[in-house]
């Protein structure tokens, strides 16, 4: 099998990146992590990354009696692991390793403001070695073809309409 084209983390990378305000009870970021299939969620407030949620996260407060009455802010790791998107796949999966964390992420920083922007996780380096050929991830990296906002807009509505019998 040759080599896949992908060598840098933006080659493989997922742009746009689920938030949730420090607030959000932890069962209702648990479903909408099992609903998007998203690793891990950072926490905004006022327009800043306070911290990341992810499976691990969640996983590690199971032993705790109030589990289902927990939020966001109670379980959240501090700090958003960040990498540049122009750094190889090897070094990302390393600094994952180092960190003790499956998901890094990309941010942007405009006027005082640094927001996440993209991500890639152990999900993603999986794929990479699970893909037969570059078409296996068409879905991923900068380049990738995306729904524009407004189209996205839409069909997460109307999915939203159908399961709440509003069709």
């Amino acid at each position: 099998m040759t080599p896949l084209t992908p060598k840098l983390v933006r080659d493989l990378m997922t742009v746009g990146v689920q938030t949730c305000p420090p607030g959000t009870p932890l069962p209702e970021l648990a479903r909408r992590m099992l609903e998007t299939g998203c690793e891990a969620v950072v926490v905004m407030q006022e327009g800043h990354a306070l911290g990341v949620v992810g499976e691990d996260e969640i996983v590690a407060c199971f032993h705790r009696d109030d589990l289902h009455e927990l939020c966001v802010a109670d379980v959240m790791r501090e700090g958003v692991p960040q990498i540049p998107p122009d750094i190889p796949l090897a070094a990302a999966a390393q600094v994952m390793r180092d960190l003790g964390v499956r998901t890094l992420f990309l941010m942007h920083h405009a006027a005082g403001v640094e927001y996440p922007a993209a991500h890639i996780s152990y999900r993603h380096l999986l794929r990479y070695v699970a893909a037969e050929s570059d078409e296996d991830l068409r879905d991923l990296g900068m380049h990738a073809q995306r729904q524009a906002p407004l189209a996205s807009f839409i069909q997460r509505r109307d999915e939203a309409r159908k399961k709440a019998g509003g069709g």
